[in-house]
């Protein structure tokens, strides 16, 4: 490495490497996710709680989030960005084994609140390391390392599905998880770029407001992971309801909405890299409206299947360049990044129940009508990702005070 105005400046096999470290580092955190959520209805018969018991519970991961996310700034100015991914993130693998041990709904809903809480920290802080070295790389990867998470979490679905399948008690099966996902972590956290800042520079606040560059950008973050949210969850049900298809074709309309997003978000980077943040959310908001034009208007099921499909496509990369642009829109990106990620774990959380009272009032045609109408506003408002083509000088030249230093 070579000194250059106040900052190390990497090779490029560097940042090859803190950019495979970082992918990792993704994976593993999808693969918790994907590992905790085949096991819920085992969690649920051992703590004994009926379904809307389950569904209070289930809340609780995204209100720890929302809580603990503005910490991550504070945590990465304190100890180093690499140090504090390297705790954040083995306190979130770990966090895997506290839901399926506890006993009954008040255990549960304390376990799942740390489960969110770490995760949404070790969000932040893999969110921010992965954009220092998209902006070194001066290329999009933001969009691929999404895609590496969405492969860690059908691994460890993947996974999880094996181990019921086996009758597997999930305090053991989660426990061998916890271990091997904590060891590749910490073993993927050496590579990262260890970023610290400078002596002088002021601590950013251990809770705060998001800030106002964040507020537009997670509006846009916003409609997009409300139309997954309701996609992921509502899609299976739409097609057996609204449709009347059978359970098996119900369920693989929702398996392949996974997938398309998947493969979008491998594919979007080179896609960001040709035609820039905005316009690319522009084209994909179109999609997604399409795609939800064709679910309310859809008469058979592979109509709709399609308009589903079209959906994941169109929502795949715009969270990832809403984190991108939130980590270049001022002096803070811990805090703007945490400001965007509280705004997106909001969405997921009321997406779900939204879209079953409006589906109560109404039906469930009129709800994804809401979700047509908010993927068209990601056409409308993707301007405000344009900070997110800025050049990497320019990207970084409002943070001029953290200091790389080789670990």
């Amino acid at each position: 490495m070579s000194e250059g105005q106040g900052q190390v400046v990497y090779s490029k096999p560097q940042l090859s490497r803190a950019r495979l470290a970082v992918a990792v580092i993704f994976c593993v955190h999808g693969s918790v996710a994907g590992s905790f959520a085949t096991r819920v209805p085992w969690i649920q018969d051992h703590a004994d709680v009926s379904a809307g018991m389950l569904g209070l519970a289930l809340a609780f991961p995204a209100i720890g989030a929302s809580v603990a996310m503005p910490l991550a700034g504070w945590v990465s100015h304190r100890f180093g960005a690499r140090a504090a991914l390297r705790g954040l993130l083995a306190l979130w693998t770990l966090a895997l084994t506290l839901p399926s041990l506890a006993p009954n709904l008040v255990t549960l809903c304390a376990a799942l609140f740390v489960y969110g809480a770490t995760s949404g920290m070790a969000d932040v802080a893999m969110n921010a390391l992965g954009i220092e070295v998209e902006t070194r790389m001066e290329k999009s990867i933001m969009s691929g390392l999404h895609g590496m998470w969405s492969a860690g979490a059908l691994l460890g679905s993947a996974g999880g599905t094996v181990a019921a399948h086996l009758g597997s008690d999930a305090r053991v099966h989660h426990a061998l998880a916890a271990a091997v996902l904590t060891v590749a972590g910490l073993v993927a956290c050496q590579g990262v770029l260890d970023l610290r800042s400078a002596p002088e520079e002021e601590a950013p606040p251990r809770f705060t407001l998001p800030p106002k560059s964040a507020l537009l950008i997670g509006a846009v973050g916003f409609c997009a992971v409300f139309a997954e949210g309701a996609s992921l969850d509502w899609s299976a049900v739409y097609l057996k309801d609204v449709l009347d298809s059978s359970a098996g074709l119900a369920a693989a309309c929702t398996t392949g909405f996974t997938l398309t997003m998947a493969i979008a978000r491998f594919a979007g980077d080179k896609v960001v890299d040709r035609f820039g943040a905005v316009r690319t959310v522009r084209v994909s908001g179109a999609f997604a409206a399409l795609g939800g034009l064709l679910v309310v208007t859809a008469p058979n099921a592979p109509l709709a299947m399609t308009g589903f499909a079209l959906m994941g496509l169109g929502i795949a990369v715009v969270v990832p360049l809403a984190f991108a642009a939130a980590g270049r829109s001022g002096p803070n990106p811990s805090q703007a990044i945490a400001g965007v990620a509280t705004i997106t774990y909001t969405s997921s959380l009321i997406a779900p129940s939204a879209i079953g009272t409006l589906a109560d009032a109404t039906s469930l045609v009129t709800s994804f009508g809401l979700v047509t109408v908010l993927a068209c506003g990601l056409m409308v408002f993707a301007g405000v990702l344009r900070t997110a083509g800025r050049t990497p000088a320019q990207a970084s030249a409002p943070q001029a005070a953290p200091v790389d230093r080789k670990g």
